[in-house]
Order: C-alpha cells, then sequence, then structure tokens
C-alpha cells in the first residue's frame, strides 16, 4: 500500500508542470488571468478558480524541449491522464495513434478547436489498437506550429458540451499573434541497439530519420485590431523497423511478421486563423485548416507456401503495404456581436476526414500468377457541420451572476467508398466471382495445402459496397455560475440533445468552489453524461483476414444494422450514459502549487467490438448463408464499466545562483473495472464468446493504472537544461491463446539542452528514451504467433522506437 500512495502522490505532479509551463510562456502575450478557460463561459473565471481540474499546456515551450513532432505523442508525454501510442499492423490506426484521457474510450473525450466542436476522423478502431470498435477524433491533424495552447478540462462536461465529454474536453487553442513570423526545423533519428540478447534486428543502426519545419506568419488587418495568423507545416519520417530476430524466433509454419515498425509517413498542412472588425461591436473571424498525410505500413508476412501467396509472383513470399491517404479540410466562421448587453457568437463549422487505401506488393491469390500487385481498395468518410449561437452576460447579483445559453444543429455523414472489384472479391477458376452456390470443385486452391485461397488484396481487403448514412441533431443548453460570497461560488448547467436515429437525452452538471484561505480551496463537481453512438459504429461493415495464432482466418466485421448482426441477437445500438464526480483541492503559495483530484465514473452501455464468434458457434442457418466466414464480430453496448482514479499536480520553483530552477511532479492513478456485460436472451451463455477475455484485456489496458511525469528546468543566462523522467505502469493483455501478456513498469528519460543565440535565434540538442528502453519483450508469444501485433511485443506505454537524438532550431524575425 505504501507504494500505491507513493505512485499516487508522483502522478498527480505532472499536470502541475502544464500550469507551470504556461505561467512562464503566456505572460509575455497576456496576463494568464486574461486566458478564457475550457469549462467556464464567465469571461472572468481564471485557471487558478475553476472548479473543475483543468490543464493549460504551452505547445510552443514544450515541443522546444522534446523530440515530439505530432500532438498526440507530445501529449502522451507531458499529460499523465492522456494516453496514446503509435500501432503497427493495426491497418488505419498505424496512421491515427488511438487517444484515451483516463483510460476511456477514443471517443470519449471531445475535441474542440478555439471552442467549437471539432470533427472525428472516419476511422473506426478495429483489432490490433487500444480502443477496440470506438471512433475517435483525430489531433494529429492539427500542426503543432498553429497552436497557442491546449486546454485539458478533465471532468465530464456533456452537460456543457454534448455528446462524448464524458472522461473530459481537450481545446486547442491557435495562435492569434498579428506580427512576425516564427519558423521551426527539427531533425530526428533513432540510433538503434537490441534490447536482450540481440532479440531484435534493423534495418540500419540508424533508422526512423524525421524532418520536421514549420512557419508561422502574423499579420494585422486593418486598422481596428484586426489580424491574421498563418501556419504551414511539413513533417517527412521514415521506417523504423524492429523485427523479432529470425535466427532466434523462426517459426516459418507461423508466419511470423518480418516488419514490425513505426510506419513512413509525409504530412503536409496549412492552418489559419483570422479575426477582423467589421463595426463598432461587430467582428467577424475565420479558421481554416487543411492537411494531408500519406502513411506506408507494413501488414502481416504472407510467406511463400501460405494461401494468400502466389509464388510465380512472390517466391519467397510478400509483405504487403498498407499505402493510406487522409485528407482532412476545417472551415469555421463566425460573428462576434452584442445583443442588450448580451455578448453572442454566432457560428458555423465545418469539417471533413476523408480515408482511402491503396494495397501495394500485395496479390489477390485468386487470380492466380494474373494478380495485380497493386489495389485501390477504397476507404470511408466522415463530413460533420456544426450551426449554432453562445450568449453570455454577467449580472451583479451577490458577488457576481454569469447567464450563458445558447443552442446547435450538426449535421453528420458517414461514408464507405467502394474499392476495385478485385481488391474485396474471391474468384473461382474461371475468373468469376464466387457466391454461395459457388461449387467447390469450382473454387481456387493452394495445392501445396489443399485449402481455399482466400479473396481480395492480402493485407488489407478492399471495401465491397458504397454506404451513405447521415443524421442530424438539435442541442441547446443552460450555464450558470454564481459567486455567492468572494470565496463560495457555485455552477448549475444543463443540456438537451435530440438525435433523428435514435431518440433524445437531458443531461445535468454541478459544480462548486470554496476558498477556505488565500492559498487554498476545495473544489468538486457531480454531472451527469452521454455520447451517441457514432455512424461508424452504426454502419461499418468489412471482411479482413487476420493472422490468429499463425493462422489465417477470415472474419465478418458485421454492421450494427445487419441481417446477421439481428440473426445472432445484437441489439441496435442506444447511446453510452455516464455518472461523474470529482472532488479536490489546491494550494498555492507563489513558488509552490499543488492541486489534488479524485473522480468517479460510471458508464453504462459502452459500445465495444465483441468477441470473436466461431463458425460453428454461429446458427446453423447463418452458417449456410454465409459459407465463406470463419468467425464473426460485431458492435454491441456490450459493458457497464466504473473508473475511479486521483490526479495530482506539484509544482515548485527557485532562483538558485543566477539561474531558475524549475521542478513539476504530476501523475495519475486510474484503476478501471468492468461491473457488468449487457447480452440478450438470445445469447444467454455465450458471456464468455460475447465478451472474451481478451477483448476485456484490450479494454482494461486503456491506460496504465499509474503514470508519473518528473519534469526538471534550469535555466542560466543564455542556457538552459530540460529533464524529464516518465513511469509507465505494468500493462497486462491477452494473447490468442490466453495466456497473458505482462509488459512490465517502463521509466522512459529524454534530455535537452538549449542555447539562445539572440532573442531570435535558439539551438536545442537532445535524446528522447537516452536510456533506450523497449516494452518487455515476449519471447514465448511471438513464436507461437499470438501477440496482437506479430512483433516480439505490442505498442504499448511508451512505444516501441528506442532511443532517439535530435536538433531543432527556432528562429523569427
Amino acid at each position: 500500500m505504501k507504494v500505491k500512495y507513493i505512485s499516487i502522490i508522483f502522478l498527480s505532479a505532472s499536470t502541475l508542470s502544464y500550469a507551470q509551463q504556461v505561467k512562464d510562456t503566456l505572460a509575455k502575450e497576456s496576463k494568464i488571468e486574461e486566458v478564457a478557460i475550457t469549462g467556464s463561459r464567465n469571461k472572468k473565471r481564471t485557471v487558478i478558480n475553476t472548479p473543475v481540474p483543468i490543464d493549460v499546456i504551452d505547445i510552443k515551450q514544450v515541443s522546444q524541449a522534446t523530440g515530439q513532432v505530432e500532438v498526440n505523442q507530445l501529449l502522451q508525454f507531458a499529460a499523465p491522464s492522456f494516453n496514446s501510442n503509435k500501432q503497427s499492423g493495426s491497418d488505419g490506426a498505424d496512421a491515427v495513434d488511438p487517444a484515451t484521457l483516463r483510460g476511456l474510450g477514443p471517443d470519449q473525450t471531445l475535441l474542440l478547436l478555439n471552442g467549437k466542436r471539432y470533427h472525428q476522423s472516419s476511422l473506426i478502431n478495429l483489432f490490433g489498437t487500444k480502443g477496440r470498435g470506438n471512433t475517435g477524433y483525430d489531433m494529429n491533424t492539427i500542426p503543432i506550429g498553429a497552436i497557442k495552447r491546449v486546454e485539458v478540462l478533465r471532468d465530464g462536461a456533456s452537460a456543457q458540451y454534448g455528446s462524448d465529454a464524458i472522461a473530459g474536453v481537450i481545446n486547442v487553442i491557435l495562435n492569434d499573434r498579428n506580427k512576425g513570423f516564427e519558423g521551426n526545423a527539427f531533425y530526428g533519428m533513432n540510433l538503434f541497439k537490441s534490447p536482450g540478447n540481440n532479440d531484435i534486428v534493423s534495418d540500419h543502426k540508424v533508422d526512423g530519420m524525421t524532418f520536421n519545419f514549420n512557419g508561422n506568419l502574423g499579420t494585422k488587418i486593418g486598422s481596428k485590431g484586426g489580424f491574421g495568423n498563418f501556419t504551414a507545416e511539413f513533417i517527412n519520417k521514415d521506417y523504423a523497423i524492429r523485427n523479432a530476430n529470425p535466427d532466434i524466433y523462426n517459426q516459418p509454419s507461423l508466419a511470423p511478421r518480418q516488419r514490425f515498425g513505426d510506419a513512413k509517413a509525409q504530412n503536409v498542412y496549412f492552418f489559419g486563423n483570422i479575426e477582423l472588425p467589421l463595426s463598432d461591436g461587430l467582428t467577424f473571424y475565420s479558421r481554416q485548416g487543411f492537411s494531408h498525410r500519406n502513411t506506408k505500413a507494413y501488414a502481416w508476412t504472407r510467406t511463400a507456401d501460405a494461401d494468400g501467396n502466389i509464388p510465380e509472383i512472390y517466391p519467397t513470399g510478400f509483405n504487403p503495404i498498407e499505402n493510406t491517404s487522409i485528407t482532412d479540410f476545417t472551415f469555421d466562421n463566425g460573428l462576434k456581436f452584442k445583443v442588450a448587453n448580451w455578448d453572442v457568437d454566432f457560428y458555423n463549422a465545418f469539417g471533413n476526414n476523408r480515408f482511402t487505401y491503396d494495397i501495394n506488393n500485395t496479390v489477390n491469390a485468386t487470380l492466380g500468377a494474373k494478380s495485380p500487385t497493386n489495389f485501390y481498395a477504397g476507404g470511408h468518410s466522415l463530413l460533420q457541420n456544426t450551426t449554432g449561437f453562445n450568449t453570455v452576460r454577467q449580472f451583479k447579483v451577490l458577488e457576481g451572476l454569469n447567464i450563458a445559453f445558447g443552442s446547435e444543429f450538426r449535421y453528420e455523414k458517414f461514408e464507405i467508398i467502394k474499392g476495385e472489384e478485385a481488391s474485396y472479391t474471391m474468384y473461382d477458376i474461371n475468373g468469376n466471382p464466387v457466391t454461395s452456390s459457388t461449387p467447390e470443385s469450382l473454387l481456387v486452391k493452394n495445392p501445396l495445402s489443399g485449402e481455399v485461397r482466400p479473396g481480395g488484396s492480402q493485407g488489407f481487403p478492399g471495401y465491397s459496397t458504397d454506404i451513405g448514412k447521415s443524421r442530424n441533431n438539435f442541442a441547446a443548453y443552460v450555464d450558470t455560475e454564481l459567486d455567492i460570497t468572494k470565496k463560495w461560488m457555485i455552477s448549475i448547467a444543463g443540456r438537451f440533445e435530440n438525435y433523428n436515429d435514435f431518440g433524445s437525452t437531458l443531461n445535468g452538471k454541478f459544480a462548486t468552489r470554496y476558498a477556505i484561505t488565500p492559498q487554498l480551496a476545495f473544489r468538486g463537481s457531480v454531472s451527469t453524461g452521454f455520447r451517441a453512438p457514432s455512424l461508424a459504429q452504426k454502419y461499418y461493415a468489412q471482411q479482413f483476414t487476420n493472422f490468429q495464432g499463425g493462422k489465417l482466418v477470415t472474419i465478418q466485421l458485421a454492421s450494427n444494422d445487419s441481417d446477421l448482426a439481428n440473426r445472432v441477437g445484437i441489439d441496435q445500438l442506444k447511446q453510452e450514459t455516464s455518472v461523474n464526480g470529482s472532488a479536490g483541492f489546491t494550494f498555492n503559495t507563489g513558488k509552490f502549487t499543488a492541486t489534488v483530484d479524485g473522480y468517479y465514473i460510471s458508464v453504462k452501455n459502452r459500445i465495444v467490438l465483441t468477441g470473436n464468434f466461431s463458425r460453428d458457434e454461429l446458427p446453423l442457418s447463418v452458417q449456410a448463408d454465409y459459407p465463406y466466414i470463419d468467425q464473426a464480430q460485431f458492435f454491441s453496448n456490450a459493458i457497464d464499466t466504473r473508473t475511479k482514479g486521483i490526479d495530482v499536480i506539484l509544482s515548485y520553483n527557485e532562483t538558485l545562483s543566477a539561474g531558475k530552477l524549475t521542478a513539476t511532479l504530476a501523475g495519475n492513478y486510474n484503476n478501471m473495472e468492468i461491473t457488468k456485460v449487457n447480452t440478450s436472451k438470445q445469447l444467454a451463455g455465450k458471456e464468455d464468446i460475447y465478451l472474451s477475455q481478451r477483448e476485456r484485456g484490450f479494454i482494461l489496458a486503456s491506460a496504465p493504472k499509474t503514470k508519473i511525469n518528473l519534469n526538471l528546468n534550469y535555466k542560466i543566462s543564455r542556457f538552459n537544461v530540460n529533464l524529464q523522467l516518465v513511469r509507465f505502469d505494468k500493462v497486462t493483455l491477452i494473447g490468442y491463446d490466453d495466456a497473458e501478456q505482462v509488459y512490465n513498469p517502463k521509466v522512459t528519460s529524454d534530455i535537452s539542452f538549449g542555447y539562445e543565440f539572440s532573442k531570435n535565434l535558439n539551438l536545442t540538442l537532445g535524446s528522447k528514451n537516452v536510456f533506450n528502453r523497449y516494452p518487455t519483450l515476449q519471447t514465448t508469444q511471438v513464436t507461437t504467433g499470438n501477440t496482437e501485433s506479430g512483433g516480439i511485443f505490442d505498442p504499448v506505454q511508451m512505444g516501441f522506437a528506442g532511443r532517439q537524438v535530435f536538433a531543432r532550431l527556432n528562429f523569427k524575425f
């Protein structure tokens, strides 16, 4: 127990570092008291007197001291309650890092851009990743160079902001500087050294070369205080392969994965932030964002004698490449004005995410030697358009009353884009598409094994149908704050929403803060929340192949509204609901700051992926109508969960000699349990299949139980040094053989040295994961083909690339 309490103290400290970093850098541009804070619509509320915990992270300062070039990975090592891992062998998730807050699902945290709801990614996480069966937001569509700060509200906020805000809200605030140019050039590389006894091999001793350049220009527009701020950014990253050594772990019959590691990526971004006063009291604003990201990731290996290989094309087998293209567009516009002393914000926020797949270095084995080796597999897209208004006014009631209310109308459309025919079709020996009436004698078989060859492009079969589904939503809210005395304030919020595809919901929130002394204050909240099932969860369907224990199987992921789901007994999806509670205190003496917040989150009807129903577990009529699938999987409101935890943040700064030392310790303790499995009557007795131990393991491993961040920064004259230690707790997954795969606690160490040549030029040299820590090697599981990724470890905790060195040059004029 003693170790647990020490861990809790360490965990809470990490959030503290963010607040300190913010005070240091934002003070140069505006007083911290003037910064608008997520979670409160009171313009007089500040980060130090909110009734709920909020982290304010200065992205510019944090990014300068680290080797991170993407938002998700930067927050992964900066915020203890935030978790995001690079993936490998997880299809589309290799290009989009699933992110979670407080260990809940990726789609249970709401993302805002300058306070307006941001659109989700069209990708749905399927296998090999955290958040299986969940959609989510792709924060990496926003370039670091365009961001001024990130505000993380660690409290349920559905009553204020609507669906998805069960775990909290992340608000990305764009740069608004109105003059000058700032540029940043980064170059990093991995210095490979195998852990253990040469258990891992790589293509090169130096790999994963990463180049990042961003430029940010601020300019005044007009003479009334208007501005334009524009960012262009480019990222190029090479492969970082981390294979299990084939001389040690070589089981050809199990098709060991030969190309496990970080994907290759090339990303281009452009973001703009414009504000223009049109007249006294009337201001127009516009935010534009565009990103195009191309990622090349290796799928599982097909050996020379595999049923999915054609030896005439690939004599020694092959490694399919999933060449994904993500095009993301944001266009938000609005007007701010006054009506009878009410501040009104009328806006329209548009976003679209399009995700397509080209499968290279592959084959459709049923076409034999005539098969193409490249296929367009189709993809998916998500469009979201939100029109609404917010209005706020302060009244002289007691020590101050703030009332805000507003309304939104949102339209969403999800599409599945059909691939070319050969990317998804199984052909017979005459080249005709196979149907349920095709006799077995006409099926294409592997002469070496006698097994029927799989159809479609190996690595990722294409989408076989075009699907377009849409819905709309209406919402209205009231958000109030009352300062009863100078020491005591309360906040009450309520929100009504109606979805045309499943109905209405009403949620509320109460929060309070009481200043016991000028330095010490208590705060707490209680709220209800909800998350509407995403369109992708309702309508996504795909047939794909996967290796399980070294065997290739065909899995049908059936849409929730499908005949297959209905006949198996899967109920129609409904909303997730939650009850949130938090309580804590803040303490601030100037040099020393502490925040401690405990939380409780109960979620009912969480939507996740079920386990895989094998063929003989399906009804006989289903087996007859679906003859070419080995397993079936579904989206379902499968579980209820309960999460308890605590965040602690400690910060201290002191003048030492001629320099300044800042020490921050932050941590998160998080414990989730599955309290109920929700099965239909038709599935009685099949609970262990409906939610298998493997799926339970993935859900519970969404976050390590503890995560601790210690940051030390010392600045003297033009020189500064930054040391960051992050401890990730143990994570346990379940293999295909139902055996536990334990990943022991690990500590990563990052160090950087900076020097200011002038006010306009500084250079940082550093190393990320300087001691070359890797996840625990799963030597037995990789030999038997039972890791989810096919590698010698899965993408857990801090990643799997090892040590990186980097240089970052910042300049402005």
